[in-house]
């Protein structure tokens, strides 16, 4: 009997909500009580030290070594009266998680005496050195080159998590180099939001800032620990790796937005409050589609501090989960044949006069605006559709993308059918030369009716991977593992250099006698042109989009290590390394890097399966077969000769099919560790990554139907993995 399995049921039938009593009923009277913000600052800082700090969070000014000392100093003092005894660094290496290394404020004394302080200053504030060979670095930093430096990033303020005072940073190399996420992002937007200004002063002379604005929609998974526990697969790749699809899944949409369960909405508010206490302002929670899944999301903030937040909460996540006898499941597909899940990215541009420029306004210069900046947004996309897909390329969104649940891997932009015809009527009227008085006329009637229509001029169209939704386009082909920063780097990036290349050609139109209205509506006109294939307003997932895709040039890069390969081409490295995101070295390792997590996540998954087969499926079946073996001789003793031979020879039919499956799961499990060993000993590690895509991971879908038709042959009392319908629907 597979006492574990059902030891694990036993477990979830007796749990009850853990309910917790909440801070307040007013979030307002806790939300960020632990974040070092500006009102904490105001509290502890003097205002020279305070307007200091202001200087660098808003324009960039490095803080001298006296005002980093004050503010270390009130962080110290502040932390303490929370209860923190430690302070971390806490950066976000290339792992795709947070690291954190804790040191103690506490001080011993020199000189032999048992005494000590607590002490924190700017040295200790701005820069750490953690082991750089430890973490990803795609060659940069070898084994016997291990420094690596951590440096404060005073746009994200510091936060107390326990009883330790995080301070966000950035990672680099000894050499420079970026290791990490935060870095390139700070970057990329600074490149976008200068870019943006630049444009943005066509149209209104007072703008001297514009902000990268990010809200994430964060999907997960919730199963109990006891469940979890009993699953190798789950708990070693956060994912089935076999199980038979229960009858009843998402079929009848029963789920979704449905009732919250009550030891799930325990857990949610648990989570939240601790959400609200890090700053983190989520106000949405759901069900999601599929059974046990579920929805958080946040109100829209700059993108760097919603990015270190998106981060933060997965941390949180983890964390209370555990506190109510739950797992979290971030993979973007635990369960074949379930919806996965995903972390839809809305990005948007707002002035630091108040304006976003994503929004259409309430005459038809503020619409010019408008279209100024979507226009360019959708060239970009058309122009870097492949470097789009590769942001979110990873082993777990490959089983996502395409997959009649998710965006397709083929980029394309869905605007709505109003937006388009206005597109479509621009692209037509704006004459070759100079615009007559009725082409004017009529282009500002029709840019003026966008108020009108905006608030809701598209319908919802989900399988679209970039979609404009009325004030902000939501790039949905993002995974629910990934770090934020990956899909905002390429994006802010791509978009920096359109930008660029529309303000120089608009310049050289002004110069060339046109007027500045006249310049940019010629401009926008050709770039509706070139950019018209990458729009697509229908069903993303119908094989016919695919077809139409192919004969438009668009790409589809259905894995990881082909959707990758973007990353080494020479105008790929150029852009990046204009805009001083990448250097060619960095590219180069940024590459290898995710090429190699593609490779260990793949090797990981082909030897838990095999282990799964070999040491608890095939025991199981060959248990089941002895039973059906002894039954059959029994059967000769009750039986008439001519009725055994009849039954037995049933019998001996069932028996030789489990023999037949059994020797098949463990045939096809050595060739699959014997194309994984040969993948290994490749040197390259681009040829390593494509022989695991082609010859090792198609063994998983073979021997995942095969195990799965076990599941439904042998008795379910010796089956030793918690089956998917017990995984999904006991609570």
């Amino acid at each position: 009997m597979a006492t574990l399995r059902f030891q694990a049921i036993e477990d979830v039938l007796h749990r009850t909500p853990k309910n917790k009593e909440l801070p307040s009923v007013k979030i307002s009277d806790f939300f960020a009580e632990n974040v070092f913000n500006k009102k904490r600052m105001q509290e502890y800082l003097s205002d020279e030290a305070y307007d200091s700090i202001m200087e660098t969070m808003e324009r960039g000014v490095p803080i001298d070594r006296r005002i980093a000392d004050q503010v270390a100093a009130s962080m110290k003092d502040w932390a303490i009266s929370k209860g923190a005894t430690h302070y971390t660094h806490w950066f976000q290496p290339m792992t795709g998680a947070t690291a954190e290394k804790h040191d103690s404020f506490f001080k011993p004394s020199l000189g032999g005496e048992l005494e000590g302080l607590e002490k924190f200053d700017g040295t200790l504030l701005a820069q750490q050195e953690p082991d750089a060979s430890s973490f990803p670095n795609g060659g940069i930093r070898n084994t016997f080159e291990a420094r690596g430096y951590t440096a404060w990033d005073p746009s994200s303020p510091a936060f107390i998590m326990g009883k330790t005072l995080c301070i966000p940073t950035i990672f680099i190399a000894y050499t420079g180099e970026a290791l990490d996420n935060k870095m390139p992002l700070l970057k990329a937007l600074d490149a976008v939001e200068k870019a943006a200004a630049d444009v943005a002063q066509y149209f209104d002379k007072n703008v001297k800032k514009v902000s990268t604005t990010l809200g994430w929609e964060q999907e997960y998974f919730l199963i109990d620990k006891a469940l979890y526990n009993a699953r190798p697969d789950i708990m070693l790749t956060g994912r089935a790796l076999l199980g038979s699809a229960p009858a009843k899944g998402q079929q009848l949409d029963d789920h979704y937005f449905g009732s919250i369960p009550a030891r799930v909405e325990a857990f949610m508010r648990d989570f939240e409050v601790e959400a609200h206490k890090h700053g983190i302002p989520v106000t949405t929670r759901h069900n999601e589609v599929a059974p046990n899944q579920f929805e958080c999301a946040p109100m829209f903030e700059e993108a760097n501090l919603a990015n270190d937040h998106n981060q933060l909460l997965m941390d949180i996540l983890e964390k209370v989960a555990r506190n109510h006898d739950f797992r979290v499941l971030l993979h973007e597909k635990p369960f074949a044949g379930l919806n996965g899940s995903g972390k839809h990215n809305n990005w948007a541009l707002a002035t630091d006069t108040g304006v976003n420029l994503l929004k259409p306004g309430k005459n038809p210069k503020s619409n010019l605006q408008f279209l100024t900046f979507f226009i360019n947004t959708i060239k970009a996309i058309h122009d870097n559709a492949d470097i789009l897909r590769a942001s979110i390329a990873g082993a777990g969104n490959d089983h996502r993308l395409g997959a009649n649940e998710a965006p397709p891997a083929i980029i394309s932009v869905f605007i709505g059918s109003q937006l388009s015809q206005l597109l479509d009527s621009i692209e037509k009227n704006v004459k070759a030369g100079k615009m007559t008085p009725d082409d004017k006329t009529a282009l500002k009637l029709n840019i003026g009716k966008i108020p009108e229509i905006l608030l809701d001029n598209t319908d919802r169209n989900r399988t679209s991977p970039f979609a404009f939704t009325g004030n902000k386009f939501e790039f949905r082909a993002v995974g629910s593992t990934a770090n934020c920063a990956s899909a905002m780097i390429a994006l802010n990036a791509i978009v920096a250099k359109q930008l660029q290349d529309f303000k120089s050609s608009v310049d050289g139109r002004i110069q060339k006698g046109d007027k500045k209205d006249e310049a940019i509506l010629k401009e926008l006109q050709k770039l509706i042109k070139e950019s018209k294939k990458i729009r697509f307003e229908g069903n993303g997932y119908g094989e016919e989009w695919v077809k139409e895709a192919k004969k438009r040039g668009l790409s589809n890069l259905k894995d990881t290590p082909r959707a990758l390969d973007i990353l080494t081409d020479k105008n790929t490295v150029k852009l990046f390394n204009d805009l001083n995101i990448f250097s060619p070295i960095e590219m180069e390792a940024r590459h290898e890097i995710e090429l190699e997590n593609y490779i260990m996540k793949i090797q990981i998954e082909a030897s838990v399966l095999k282990d799964l087969c070999i040491n608890h499926i095939i025991p199981s079946a060959l248990q089941y077969q002895s039973r059906l073996i002894e039954n059959a001789r029994g059967l000769k003793e009750i039986l008439p000769a001519a009725e055994f031979k009849k039954a037995a020879a049933t019998q001996l039919e069932f028996i030789k099919v489990i023999s037949e499956k059994v020797n098949d799961i463990r045939t096809l499990s050595e060739k699959m560790m014997i194309e994984k060993t040969k993948a290994e000993n490749i040197s390259s590690v681009n040829k390593s990554a494509y022989a695991f895509c082609d010859k090792v991971k198609p063994y998983f879908d073979q021997i995942r139907e095969i195990a799965d038709e076990l599941e439904l042959t042998v008795d379910d009392e010796l089956w030793p993995l918690p089956k998917l319908r017990e995984i999904l629907f006991t609570r």
